[in-house]
């Protein structure tokens, strides 16, 4: 994995190791290193691993090349200057096939590496303690002496390696809290466990009539039963820094006594004249001092409508040119520009929601010292007064094992499960293992504008007022352009079965639009000031002029989502605070406010505009909900108390929500917040019913009438409670 002194080099933003996000925030601008990672498919055998390893070290710049065979990756630690594709040439110079990889794919491995880890230990505990159970049904059916002494030692001999290997979850999240001076809700359950283990041992080698061995084993399956519940219903994602990290332009080309230089953009200076072609990303915030083009800002501003670009105009790393190539002056390199600054406050805002305390956790902390206490006292107690350390460690192991934070353990994953499964049945996926518990809270809803109330692709309104000759001339023109509006254009007219006119000399103007001629007569389409349209009008256009006539508006509006009204209604009806908050222009989002029925709407919002705006509320006091789908939201929706994001949003927005809104319908998003509620009460009921069991369960522990075995039959019985407690959420 990348160091935060080391930036991933990637083509693609899935697959290769990022800083952390909170060493995002910390790291220096001065990058020298680089890390690359190779996917190599064709890789079968150790010979395989020592032929590309001698052939990446003798690349000239590669300090360091370890290859993963079971993975078939490779790890390349390089000199800045060395390029991805030089590594693929030279191993494909002795015949193996490479490609490039990044975060996302390696972040993905060891989640689903983790599960697939998690599953194991449970299906290995299941099957050791079904074969334990029958071999106690012979010593519960009778079995003596020699008999019941061999069927002991048998269940020793499946117990304790199935332990040892299951058991470690449990072991050292036990181990690292009590490294550090600290009670967790894993340091009862080890105790449980190890001390069952050792007090069935000790029965056994005394040929004592019972051993517990059954009972540690039933003890760890459960458990690893709610750690797996646990597991699935949250995603351990890739944090939304480091998604935008990868958007962050690893080099640039650099103008250098007028040649142009491929640099790290580490080493780009201010004051330095930078290249960018057309579909290039700006890797530095900066001012264009020659060429024309159009650019994406939605990075920034969340507008779709590309921005007409021109000599003097500031631009920020992160934004897209997309029609023709600019020479930018850098103002603003490294972390300082406008994306990075962006990750770092995304960084920020992230660690402090981690910081939420779950309803599970602030049980743990209150259960975990009085098990320990309890257990402690039980042992003295009944050592003193029978003087019998194996009748009073008896009796400690049943206390902490009919203890054990079993149901607690599943209170909260059952019913994070069941709701969730639920919630999936209407469209939303949740990602974070709190994210019902913070939802349930919310009173205050923003919603960002364009792509989440919206759809975020223009729509052509005013098809029908115009005649079918300008459509022929207007989609012949919209045909020859990649430009948004040209598109849409085109789609429109083609769905509406019009063909395009016999339109020569076809040529796009970047930053203006397309021209050509038709009938010897020169045709234009683009900007309202290109074609010298007397006038321009509040809505998004794009102008058609034909030679010898006036030119004529194509208006666009963006189209609203599925269910977006009925969404804002419903949450309205039940009491909720709804804002708008939109980088778009205050004409698009007031109109769109007041069809909606939002009285409090913010335009022209920055990403910082958005996040001050959420630190202002949750500051009064207000837990909110913030709906967003782009990188301009990012840090709005990492701040927030719970946010949602669209499937159809940028990877760093939907890896900074706790929820996915699968498909395109926003109608979900109020009944989320009824079945949160439901399944907060399902949680707090699991906790009483988990409690009610200890006050009737533990005095009979204390009191030396219930064995180790009779106290694990009744913590499954409570775990089994929880667990169909949670399902009537389905």
């Amino acid at each position: 994995m990348a160091d935060a002194a080391r930036p991933s080099i990637s083509a693609c933003p899935a697959c290769s190791a990022a800083p952390s996000a909170e060493a995002l925030a910390e790291r220096d601008v001065a990058v020298r290193d680089a890390r690359i990672a190779l996917s190599l498919p064709t890789i079968h055998c150790s010979a395989c691993i020592a032929k590309v390893e001698r052939a990446l070290a003798a690349y000239p710049g590669v300090r360091e090349a370890r290859v993963n065979l079971t993975l078939k990756r490779a790890q390349v630690d390089a000199a800045p200057d060395v390029m991805p594709q030089d590594l693929i040439a030279a191993l494909d110079a002795i015949g193996y096939e490479a490609h490039e990889l990044d975060p996302g794919t390696i972040a993905a491995t060891q989640t689903d590496k983790a599960g697939r880890d998690l599953l194991m230990r449970l299906a290995v505990a299941g099957f050791a303690a079904m074969n334990v159970m029958l071999l106690s049904i012979s010593v519960w059916s009778g079995a003596a002496d020699a008999t019941r002494d061999m069927f002991h030692w048998i269940s020793a001999a499946i117990t304790l390696p199935t332990i040892a290997f299951s058991g470690q979850p449990f072991f050292r999240n036990a181990w690292a809290a009590l490294r550090h001076g600290q009670l967790n809700m894993d340091v009862p359950i080890t105790l449980a466990i190890v001390l069952a283990v050792i007090t069935s041992l000790w029965e056994t080698s005394l040929s004592g009539a019972h051993a517990y061995f059954d009972a540690a084993l039933a003890l760890t399956f459960f458990l690893l039963a709610g750690r797996y519940l646990d597991h699935r219903t949250r995603a351990i994602a890739r944090s939304a820094a480091e998604e935008l990290a990868a958007l962050e332009v690893p080099r640039a080309m650099v103008i250098r006594d007028g040649a142009e230089v491929q640099l790290p953009v580490a080493e780009v200076a201010v004051g330095d004249i930078v290249a960018v072609r057309p579909g290039g990303r700006m890797p530095v915030d900066g001012e264009i001092v020659n060429g024309t083009s159009e650019l994406d800002r939605s990075l920034l501003t969340g507008e779709t409508v590309p921005v007409f670009a021109a000599p003097g105009q500031a631009v920020s790393a992160g934004e897209v040119n997309l029609t023709g190539p600019l020479q930018v002056r850098a103002t603003a390199v490294g972390a300082e520009t406008s994306l990075h600054r962006m990750a770092d406050l995304v960084a920020i805002a992230e660690s402090g929601r981690s910081r939420y305390t779950s309803l599970a956790d602030r049980a743990a902390k209150l259960y975990a010292p009085g098990v320990h206490i309890l257990s402690a006292l039980s042992f003295l107690g009944w050592f003193l007064y029978t003087w019998d350390v194996r009748t009073a460690l008896n009796i400690a192991a049943a206390v902490l094992i009919i203890t054990c934070p079993c149901a607690l353990g599943l209170a909260v994953p059952a019913v994070t499960t069941a709701a969730s499964g639920r919630l999936f049945k209407r469209g939303m996926l949740i990602k974070h293992s709190t994210a019902l518990e913070r939802l349930a809270a919310v009173d205050t809803v923003v919603f960002d504008k364009t792509g989440t109330l919206t759809e975020g692709t223009p729509e052509l309104t005013n098809m029908g007022s115009h005649a079918r000759t300008d459509l022929q001339i207007a989609l012949a023109l919209a045909e020859a352009s990649a430009h948004p509006l040209s598109r849409a254009l085109a789609q429109a007219a083609r769905g509406a079965g019009i063909t395009p006119a016999k339109v020569t000399d076809l040529t796009e103007v970047p930053g203006y639009g397309t021209q050509g001629l038709w009938q010897g007569l020169r045709v234009r389409l683009g900007r309202a000031s290109w074609v010298e349209a007397p006038h321009a009008t509040l809505e998004t256009a794009a102008w058609l002029s034909v030679e010898g006539r006036a030119p004529q508006a194509f208006t666009f509006s963006d189209r609203l989502r599925p269910g977006a009204d009925e969404a804002v209604r419903a949450l309205m009806d039940a009491g909720k605070r709804v804002i708008l908050i939109s980088g778009d222009s205050t004409q698009a989002v007031e109109a769109l406010a007041a069809h909606l029925g939002i009285t409090d709407w913010l335009a022209e919002a920055l990403p910082d505009d958005k996040l001050s705006r959420i630190e202002q509320l949750s500051q009064e006091g207000r837990k909110v909900l913030m709906v967003g789908d782009g990188l301009n939201d990012t840090a709005a929706l990492a701040a927030a108390h719970v946010s949602i994001s669209p499937a159809t949003a940028l990877d760093a927005a939907r890896v900074a929500s706790d929820i996915v809104l699968l498909g395109g319908d926003l109608s979900p998003i109020a009944q989320a917040l009824d079945t949160a509620r439901a399944a907060t009460r399902r949680i707090r009921e699991n906790f009483r019913i988990a409690t009610a069991y200890n006050i009737i369960a533990v005095p009979l522990a204390v009191a030396g009438l219930a064995t180790p075995l009779i106290a694990a039959l009744a913590m499954s019985a409570s775990s089994i409670t929880v667990s169909l407690n949670a399902l009537r959420l389905r």
